[in-house]
Parts: C-alpha cells; structure tokens; sequence
C-alpha cells in the first residue's frame, strides 16, 4: 500500500511540473530533477535503492522504443555515418581517456575499473536530448542528437561489460570488446528488426486500436528479453524495433492505431521519463551518506566527477570538430552534375530503346558469350524496372545533395552538439550494475551520478541562452516549412486527380459511384460542394475517402524518395487521418 501510494504521488508530481513547466518556459526534466533534490534532502524522507534492473528492463526498453517510434528515417540514413561515429567510435574513445585518468588519480581504482566507469560516462543520453530538441533548433542536430543517443548505449554496455569481466580476470582484452560488440549489435539488429515487422503486421492484422496499442507495449520486451539472452544488446534491439514500427505504421496501420500509438506512448514517455528525473534527485542523499561513510569523504570523488565532465566535453569537441572537417571535405566531392548527367542519359535509353550488348564484350579476344550468341535485350518490363530502380537512385542522391546544402552543418551548430550531449538515466542505471563485491563502488556510483547531475543541470538550463547567444533560428518543434508543404500538397492533388479519373474508382463496399457526382465534383473536390451536388452526400463523403486513399498513397511512394522532409510527410499523415477519422464519423452518423 505505501510503495502504491508513493507512485501515485510520483505520477500526479511529474505531470503537474510538466504542465508548470510548460508555462515557465523551462524543460520540465529540470524542474523535476530540482524536486527530487529538495524532497530527498528533507530528514524525514527515506528513499528505498532502486534496483537497477527495473530501470534497465522496466524503463529504459519502453522509452528508448517510443523515441526510436519517432525518429526521422530519412534525415537518420543521410547522417548515419557521422551519427554511427558519434556512437561508437566517441564512447569508446572517451571510455579509454577516462579510464587513464581515473586509474592515475583514485585509489585502488586500475585502468580496467577506470574504463568501466569511463563506459557509464561515456554514452548521452535519449530523454535528455529531448530537452535540445524543445528548443526547435535544427532538425539535422536534433536528428544526430537523437540518433547518437539511441546507439551509444550499446557500445557503453557492451564496453562496460567487457572491462567488469576484465576487472575480475586482472586483464583487459581489446580483442574480445570488439567481438563482443560486433556480435551484441548483429544480435540486436537482427531480432530487432524480425520482431518489429513481425509486431506491425501483427497489428495490421488485428486493426482495433485499443487491442493493436496492448501488442504495441510489449514490443520493446519482447525484443529486450531474447536478444539480451543471446549475449546481444536488449536496448538497441528495442531501437532497432521501434524504427521498423514507424516506418510500418505509415503502410500498414489504421488511422485510429496510428493515433491511438501515439497518444498513449507520449503519455507512457511522459510518466517515465519524468519518473527517472525525479528519482535522480531523490537518490542524492543516500549516494552522498554511501561515500561519507568511507574514510575518504567526497572531496576527492567529487573533485574527479567535475574533472571527468570536462574531459568528456573536451574530448566531444574534439571528436565534432574533426567530424565537421570531414563533413566539409566529403561535401566538396559530392558532385551534382554527375547525378544530372546520369539522369539525362536514362531519358535517352528511355527514349531510344535498352541498347544491345554487342558480342564478346568483355571476353579475351572478342569471344561471344553463350556459344557465340548475342546477349539480349532486356524485354520491355525488365528495362522498365531498371530504369524505374536506377531513376529512384539518382532522385535519392540529387535529394540527397539538396538537404546538405539546405541545412550545412558548421561550427555553431558544431557547438550546439557538443553542448546538448547530456548524460542522464543510462548513466545512473549502469553505475548501479557495478558490482558489490569492487571496494571504491560508493565512489564510482557517486562520481556517476554527480556528472550526470552536473551536465543535466548545468547544460540543460544554459542551453536555451547558448543558442540564442549563437544566433540560431529556431525552427520550432514540428514546425514544417510552407514552400516544402505546398510542394507536397501539390503532389497530393495530383493524386486525387488522377484517382477521379480512374474507371476502377470504387466505395470502400465496391459499389461504383454515380457518374453525376464525379461529373460535378471533377477537379473541384476539394472545395465545398453546390447544392446539387449535395444531393449525393453519402456518395460525396465516400468520394472524399476514395481521394484520402489515393493521396496516402502517394504519400507512401513519396516517402522512399527523400524528396521531402520526415516531419513535412509526417504533419501531412497527420492531417489525412484527421480528415478520414471526421468523415467515417459523419457517415455513422447519416447510418
């Protein structure tokens, strides 16, 4: 009864510092964090020790699904090398320099120990990002930000791991790190992505919003459990599932899951982020009473805490500096009237004819190939889809181009990156897997938690007046460019033209519609109708559903080719479901 009615004042907490916060103009994991510091320090409050695998089985699976859910797929595949340095080779660069350092100034604490608590410092963290992305900088920041902060974790853990078992065998193999990463990701990326298609056909299938939504909740488990079992990595497994069900939902969900997901996994995301941002504060008195009670005090841990977050954004800087230097030099080869020049010449093998191969090409001394036959020609649907795959490409790589120079990276938002990379609950859960059995581990779990305090706190609440101080626009959060809108509203239309004039254009019971309304409606669909043609009112809404139908559609196709922003098609998603959710109910209602 006590542990329940703690949680219900845990939750009524975190959703009333939210809406403050939203007021204030203040991120509310900061507003929560400061709470849990005051309450936890009243004498009278005893905080129960969270076991650590609640909050690295119960918590962590669910929220990092619930960002991946959201994640830009596009804007993730043309930065993923850089966001995939960010999260690999950075953690592990900053791991090692930690674990030098704090084998050189703790006592009793080896380079092994030291590169395992360099791993918990290491990686940043995905809530806490979500204070960056509040701040309605630029989406390709936000984009790596949340990217990095999604895969790092598994280079932290399986690192962390490795040096933990390197601590109790008195060595510390590379060797074995790079094996047990490699493998950890290959597991996760292979049952990640299984079980999320797996989900979202499932779900496709079931159709009822409230029933789809409980299958939904159990995906990040179900990916964690058996990919931890096979020695993989649970949490990018629940990453890698969340992004094949954003990308499904759009294909093969309902209006009604689609939005039924997304409300109930905000509010999910909500109770538990703010839950953990709560409990930081409130764990602060019993980590300090932890290492008070050695002989040492914290002078010295904390000495090193703020020392260790510095080096960790020197080395940041560092790392995003060469990464901006290397972005600049790979732009300058990117060559666009190379592109032009292969598209052009697909026009001309479209237009001409797939030319033959002439015989003996490429063979030692002109030999035909196949007995001294030409090879043939392609017939005219397999020249249709090469040209049609090669054509995609070429739009793909020319999109491409046009988003990196639209949105340059340079060293404001270098700075930007380097600022927002917040260790927060990743931190503090794999500070807590430190074994009992290591003498200093008050002072590693204190020195953990302290930079996370520090960089959430101190990062977090200077961020908003950094990039204002830098000069950046704020795009705002989901705010969508209006040239970008109307150009897909145009495609839109064009779909739903076409579809008028379809003599396949069916109502969703196969019933064709009545040669008068399309002869009325035409090209005007999307205005209001005249009286006469509302006389087909049953027939017009219908019409209008056949049209959304089309226009997801095209959508659907439009979201393969870059050609478009994921926020832009995403807000148009939105608006279709918004539209078709309103005209199934005026139909129930004319029933």
């Amino acid at each position: 009864m006590e542990i329940l009615l703690v949680v219900l004042i845990g939750v009524i907490a975190v959703a009333v510092v939210t809406a403050l916060a939203q007021r204030l103009g203040v991120a509310g994991p900061l507003l929560l964090v400061a709470l849990g510091l005051a309450v936890g320090l009243l004498p009278f409050v005893h905080f129960p020790e969270i076991d650590p695998d609640l909050i690295l089985i119960g918590v962590l699976p669910p929220l990092l699904y619930a960002a991946a859910v959201r994640l830009p797929a596009i804007e993730f595949r043309r930065d993923f090398t850089p966001i995939a340095g960010l999260a690999i080779v950075l953690v592990v660069v900053t791991a090692l320099v930690l674990g030098w350092f704090f084998s050189l100034i703790l006592p009793g604490v080896g380079f092994a120990l030291g590169v395992a608590l360099g791993a918990i410092l290491s990686p940043t963290d995905a809530v806490a990002t979500g204070i960056a992305k509040r701040l309605g900088i630029s989406p390709r920041v936000t984009t790596m930000l949340e990217g990095e902060s999604l895969l790092n974790d598994a280079t932290a853990l399986v690192l962390l791991r490795t040096a933990l078992l390197a601590v109790a065998a008195g060595s510390f193999s590379v060797g074995g790190a790079i094996g047990s990463f490699a493998w950890g990701v290959l597991i996760a990326v292979v049952v990640g992505a299984v079980l999320g298609l797996c989900a979202v056909r499932l779900r496709s299938w079931v159709r009822n919003s409230a029933a789809s939504t409980a299958i939904g909740f159990t995906v990040p488990f179900l990916a964690y459990l058996p990919t931890e079992h096979l020695g993989g990595s649970g949490l990018v497994a629940a990453v890698v599932a969340g992004i094949v069900a954003g990308q499904g939902a759009q294909r093969w969900f309902t209006p009604e899951q689609r939005l039924s997901d997304e409300v109930n996994w905000r509010t999910v995301e909500l109770v538990l982020e703010g839950g953990i941002f709560l409990i930081m504060g409130l764990e602060l008195d019993q980590i300090v009473t932890d290492v008070q009670q050695r002989h040492e005090g914290i002078a010295l841990p904390t000495g090193a805490a703020l020392a260790a977050l510095a080096i960790v954004l020197l080395v940041r800087a560092g790392y995003v500096s060469f990464l901006l230097w290397i972005g600049r030099l790979r732009s300058r080869g990117r060559s666009r009237t190379r592109f032009e020049a292969i598209d052009a010449r697909l026009d001309e093998i479209e237009a001409s004819g797939w030319p033959e191969a002439p015989a003996g090409r490429g063979r030692p001394g002109g030999r035909e190939r196949s007995g001294g036959r030409k090879r043939r020609a392609p017939d005219a649907a397999q020249r249709e889809r090469r040209l049609s795959s090669m054509r995609e490409r070429v739009s793909r790589a020319l999109a491409d181009l046009d988003y990196y120079q639209a949105s340059p990276l340079g060293w404001r938002h270098g700075t930007i990156i380097v600022w927002a990379g917040m260790r927060g609950v990743v931190t503090l859960a794999a500070a807590q897997t430190i074994p009992r059995t290591v003498e200093t581990r008050p002072e590693l779990v204190y020195i953990a938690f302290l930079v996370a305090l520090v960089s959430l706190m101190l990062q977090g609440f200077t961020l908003p007046w950094l990039v204002g101080a830098l000069g950046l626009e704020r795009s705002g959060e989901g705010a969508v460019d209006p040239e970008e809108q109307a150009r897909l509203d145009s495609e839109l239309r064009d779909a739903a033209a076409a579809a008028l004039s379809d003599p396949h254009l069916r109502r969703r019971d196969g019933e064709t519609f009545d040669p008068r309304l399309l002869e009325k409606v035409g090209a005007r669909y999307t205005e209001p109708p005249s009286d006469e043609a509302s006389l087909f009112v049953d027939d017009l809404l219908e019409l209008r559903l056949a049209m959304i139908d089309a226009m997801r559609e095209r959508l659907t196709t439009l979201s393969s080719g870059g050609a478009f922003s994921t926020r832009a098609l995403r807000h148009t998603l939105a608006q279709l479901d918004a539209d078709q959710l309103s005209l199934e109910l005026r139909l129930r209602d004319e029933d």
